[in-house]
């Protein structure tokens, strides 16, 4: 108490309830201390850090209590702190299950309800780990000699599936030796002789990530996917959800993609089946499907195997239809091949009869209704975006964040209506950082179509002041700048700093159609381009109080490209310009990054059956015109876009004396993780902002 009582002397506001019952909470809690008082302030990095990251909730069997993540930052540490929540699907009760320094994540019910299996880091390594549902001390379930990824509970609770790398045709022991032996070596070369050499951000040493089974009683881990020389979980993002056990228990339904060499230019993800004990070699579902097929998940009566499926093979922004395959064996038929939208993951009514499945939409990503029988859907939840929907009873349990708060979870009767907060632990956050409202229109871009915008005011607007504008431009190609908050280009970040923030989405982007996305083949710096000058164009005159003589823009991945690109052609138009992990040459980039069927799609071929298509667009060529001040970020661990394309842009500016400055990080990726290089990234790019536009 005494500790409340300095905090309030300190806000000068001692009898302010609002604060003594925040900090009480935290305490009671377990949290942090929030870093503000009673005062509120512009929203700012710290804020983005200091708020709950909530996701991976799991609904008991008999639907009445949510088990959830929770991450917290932890700065001292410089790295993120997870446990396990509990509460009853209405939000009440909500306590915190596991409290150990180390991580425990990726919660999954006994089929009983009595017990909650998680993975763990607390032995030294990511093991399973198994406390009852009612609190208490955790016992570990496995203790293998490898780091499990994946976890995924039988039917009847006998088995676990997980995941571990391997050497393809070895044991988890064999494995084992074979890297100590590695470890023990004088010499540290490497010898390959097929691709991939490297992915996303990871040196490859020939072990795959495969599914195994383990008796949750204890016992041997059996491999069902011996001998194939494929991942799953699928790499690099891939999860539990690549993975189910078969509804009478005794087999495993899994995606991999098993190419042999042409993994790099490949995209033809099958799924497979294979016994839990490993006796048969893993039949292929999909085969005659070369595209991608991914998330199997059986009908509640376990007739029925849903997954997602692609059309075009080498191309991973393709729509994603729900397909019905009768099990086991039978016919598949697509549900939702009409739909014009791209299905992202797909949840089943207990009583079979509608699929859920989360997808974008028009810079939402939102909750839809699946008829089974007809295919016909329904919105259930339209704006912000949407995140791991479960069912509870007549319910949806779904995770939900916005332009304006991080996820909190929220329950939707199943047949639509109003939408309910379960949790708040992000309320008193949200309430001391001030942040920018925010609406989205749209205006006539390339070839006069329709193309949307968001526009997310300065915090404590004036419409009286003139503001400097943050022109914020997406990556992917094919993603969106939608109605979500971001952890890494969160424009509440920029107007917390003074700046209207401006983000079109322009053609290329996903959840306008399947076309709208498909235009941006072979037109990289086209339609975009004309998307981006229109778009700011209609903003600037729809805002009279946007100044439109202090305008940056900022960008990632292709976004970072589409800097340079601006660069060279449209280079009277900004103050200064943000580069991000954005390619110089896209010629060279083919030969430099892993994943080749995305340049090979993009650019419809390769260099040198196409050299045309690299070189279109490619910002190298105009260098010449450059003279708008850049800062250029890039990280060592960044493998799709490699270091030596920040360089290179940061050479050809500094060798033309442009103003610009490099932001190098040696242990980051594609992204900006630690918290600690998070703020030097804010902190960095809003100075440069600052010096160019205020």
């Amino acid at each position: 108490m005494n500790f409340i009582v300095k905090k309030l002397q300190e806000t000068g506001r001692r009898g302010t309830l609002m604060v003594a019952v925040c900090l009480v909470f935290s305490l009671l809690a377990g949290c942090s201390t929030p870093a503000y008082g009673a005062d509120t302030h512009p929203f700012s990095i710290h804020d983005m850090l200091a708020m709950d990251r909530i996701g991976d909730q799991q609904v008991s069997p008999d639907g009445t209590r949510l088990v959830y993540v929770v991450r917290k930052t932890d700065l001292e540490a410089n790295r993120g702190v997870t446990d396990l929540w509990m509460s009853s699907v209405d939000g009440a009760g909500a306590r915190r299950l596991t409290s150990h320094p180390s991580g425990d994540f990726h919660p999954r019910w006994s089929p009983n309800g009595r017990d909650v299996f998680f993975l763990s880091t607390r032995s030294g390594s990511s093991q399973v780990w198994r406390i009852a549902s009612d609190g208490g001390e955790a016992d570990q379930v496995t203790d293998q000699p490898l780091e499990v990824g994946a976890l995924v509970v039988s039917p009847n609770g006998r088995n676990l599936a997980i995941s571990m790398e391997v050497y393809p045709g070895t044991s988890v022991a064999e494995t084992k030796a074979k890297l100590d032996e590695v470890a023990s070596r004088p010499t540290t070369g490497r010898v390959y002789d097929k691709l991939f050499i490297r992915h996303w951000d990871t040196w490859k040493d020939g072990r795959r990530a495969h599914v195994f089974v383990v008796p949750t009683a204890g016992g041997e881990a059996v491999d069902v996917m011996k001998g194939m020389d494929a991942d799953c979980p699928t790499k690099p993002f891939g999860g539990s959800e690549d993975l189910t056990f078969t509804p009478d228990g005794r087999g495993i339904v899994f995606a991999a993609r098993d190419v042999g060499h042409e993994e790099p230019w490949s995209t033809d993800f099958d799924l497979y089946v294979s016994p839990i004990d490993g006796g048969q070699a893993p039949r292929c579902l999909t085969e005659s499907n070369e595209a991608w097929d991914a998330n199997p998940v059986f009908s509640p009566d376990g007739k029925t195997l849903s997954y997602l499926a692609m059309a075009r093979p080498r191309y991973e922004a393709d729509k994603f239809t729900i397909m019905l395959m009768s099990w086991p064996g039978g016919d598949t038929v697509p549900l939702t091949r009409e739909w014009d939208r791209s299905a992202g993951s797909i949840v089943w009514s207990q009583d079979g009869r509608t699929i859920f499945a989360t997808a974008s939409n028009i810079g939402q990503r939102s909750l839809f209704g699946v008829d089974v029988g007809s295919g016909k859907v329904r919105t259930i939840v339209k704006d912000g975006t949407v995140r791991s929907v479960a069912t509870a009873g007549g319910e949806l349990i779904y995770g939900m964040d916005h332009l304006k708060s991080p996820v909190e979870l929220y329950s939707v009767p199943q047949t639509g209506g109003e939408a309910r907060r379960v949790t708040h632990l992000n309320d008193a956050a949200v309430a001391a950082a001030r942040m920018g409202d925010y609406e989205q229109f749209a205006f006539k871009g390339w070839n006069d179509e329709e193309v949307h915008c968001y526009v997310v005011k300065p915090v404590d607007f004036d419409a009286s002041k003139k503001y400097p504008v943050a022109f914020l431009i997406h990556g992917g190609p094919q993603g969106s700048f939608g109605n979500d908050f971001h952890y890494r280009w969160n424009p509440q970040a920029y107007t917390g700093a003074g700046y209207a923030a401006v983000m079109v989405d322009f053609h290329g982007s996903s959840g306008y159609g399947q076309s709208f996305c498909d235009s941006i083949r072979g037109d990289w710096g086209g339609k975009p381009l004309v998307d981006l000058q229109k778009g700011l164009a209609a903003t600037l005159e729809r805002y009279s109080w946007m100044d439109g003589d202090r305008v940056s823009a900022l960008g990632a991945s292709y976004g970072g490209y589409m800097i340079n690109w601006i660069a060279g052609n449209w280079s009277d138009r900004f103050r200064c310009l943000v580069n991000h992990d954005g390619n110089l040459d896209e010629r060279l980039a083919y030969y430099d990054t892993e994943e080749l069927w995305f340049p090979e799609w993009d650019h419809m071929g390769t260099p040198w059956d196409n050299p045309e298509g690299f070189e279109k667009h490619n910002p190298i060529n105009f260098v010449r015109n450059w003279k708008t001040p850049m800062l250029v970020v890039h990280g060592a661990l960044d493998f799709r876009v490699v270091e030596t394309q920040g360089f290179s842009t940061f050479t050809a500016l500094q060798r033309r004396g442009i103003p610009s400055k490099l932001l190098y990080f040696p242990d980051e990726n594609h992204w900006v993780l630690q918290p600690q290089n998070g703020i030097l990234w804010h902190d960095t790019v809003i100075e440069w902002l600052d010096r160019w536009t205020k």
